[in-house]
């Protein structure tokens, strides 16, 4: 049986279409029947449809599709590459040759030797073989920049990244058997990272776009972990945009949806369930649900082998912080400033993205307790990281903060509101 698909609406489909690896593949290796096929199979277009718009009747296109008829014409190669509107790059003889994808970020430790190096910079180029070395290194790649975004924020990263996804999906030409698979499983990492930093940046539409297709391949490559992380951080964003129910119902479907999903994965689905309830006004059900995430957290961490890799950032620190959110949304000031109080202490200063959100929100608990002092204090201290690495989510609740103090006549909320006019 098949691996599934999501069945886009053509009309949706814009470039980002053109950065599937099945189609990618096709189109270098001008199998005009490989294009077709995997063009109907991502869009969902019958034979029918198809040929509507690259001018062919459904019997000419099931022959090529099937190979019964070659394409030999230019002018039936120029129907197909104008009707489907591909991309001239991806077109032989127009390829760019990839950039290295670590343009602009310096890794610690050991770099890869000269060999490897040079098959991750230049595979799609030459007849190297794409093997198990290069996607160890790419794996690594990843990680890395992941940590690195904790600390620098997302925008330094987010060229890079895409320049490194494209890296990925051009691998998928010379990949075969279990390394395709591989190669699939890793473009939807890098596509799931790209979604989070496009979100980061308040970019809902790009987030959406690109947290779509890392689902889509991550079921084609039967990851269940990324299947169930990308309906997570889609119940993420509802939650960022006021949305409880959808958040709810969003992080409900990530556990539901992925049976196979570890048990970190399924506590990341119910904190986000509790973190929509909680939205909702719902304490009980929140309470309910950060209970049970924290459980199976706890027991994920005595088999740390079994999570996935993204999942590093999981576990009591964090968990505190959320009950801190959970109950700055329930209005419980005193218990949202012990807990994110209690949590910023405990938190790295790596994770200087994190630092500035957090603190954002204490100040705002601060500031609904009636504290004005310890809010303005708080709130200053974060404006110039907000500025630099937390925008816009940070960024917008510091400006809560203030509206919240201003309606309160705290004293001296002027210099917050001065400070935030300095960096904006």
């Amino acid at each position: 049986m098949g691996r599934p698909y999501i069945v886009y609406d053509v009309g949706d489909l814009a470039p980002d279409l053109w950065s599937h690896p099945q189609l990618i593949a096709a189109v270098a290796a001008e199998d005009w029947g490989a294009v077709l096929r995997a063009y109907r199979k991502i869009t969902g277009l019958s034979q029918t449809k198809l040929g509507e718009r690259v001018g062919l009747v459904q019997p000419d296109v099931s022959a090529i599709e099937r190979g019964q008829r070659k394409v030999t014409s230019t002018e039936v190669r120029q129907r197909i590459v104008t009707g489907l509107g591909i991309p001239a790059g991806l077109l032989q003889g127009h390829t760019e040759a990839p950039a290295a994808p670590v343009a602009g970020l310096v890794l610690p430790g050991p770099g890869p030797d000269d060999d490897l190096l040079t098959r991750v910079t230049s595979v799609i180029e030459s007849e190297h073989r794409v093997d198990t070395p290069t996607l160890d290194w790419l794996d690594r790649l990843l990680a890395e920049h992941r940590r690195a975004e904790d600390e620098i924020g997302s925008r330094p990263l987010v060229g890079v990244m895409r320049q490194q996804l494209r890296t990925v999906v051009d691998l998928y030409a010379g990949a075969r058997g279990p390394l395709a698979d591989r190669v699939v499983r890793l473009a939807s990492e890098h596509a799931q990272f790209l979604a989070w930093m496009s979100q980061d940046q308040g970019q809902t539409a790009a987030a959406l776009a690109w947290y779509d297709r890392s689902h889509e391949w991550a079921l084609e490559a039967g990851d269940a972990n990324m299947a169930a992380t990308t309906l997570s951080m889609k119940a993420h964003m509802a939650w960022s945009g006021g949305r409880g129910d959808r958040a709810v119902r969003l992080a409900e479907a990530a556990r539901w949806s992925a049976p196979g999903a570890s048990l970190g994965v399924q506590g990341m689905a119910a904190q986000m369930a509790a973190r929509g309830h909680a939205l909702n006004g719902d304490g009980d059900s929140a309470a309910r649900l950060l209970d049970e995430a924290q459980g199976l957290i706890s027991t994920a961490a005595d088999h740390p082998e079994d999570e996935p890799v993204w999942m590093y950032f999981y576990g009591e620190t964090w968990f505190t912080l959320q009950r801190g959110m959970a109950a700055l949304h329930l209005k419980d000031w005193r218990a949202a400033v012990d807990h994110l109080t209690i949590g910023l202490a405990a938190l790295p200063d790596e994770y200087r993205r994190d630092r500035t959100w957090y603190r954002a929100c204490l100040a705002h608990a601060y500031a609904g307790a009636g504290e004005a002092a310890p809010a303005l204090t708080v709130a200053l201290e974060a404006v110039p990281d907000a500025s630099a690495v937390g925008r816009p989510h940070a960024w917008n609740e510091l400006h809560s903060t203030a509206a919240l103090l201003l309606r309160r006549g705290a004293p001296e909320v002027h210099q917050l509101v001065a400070a935030l006019r300095e960096f904006d």
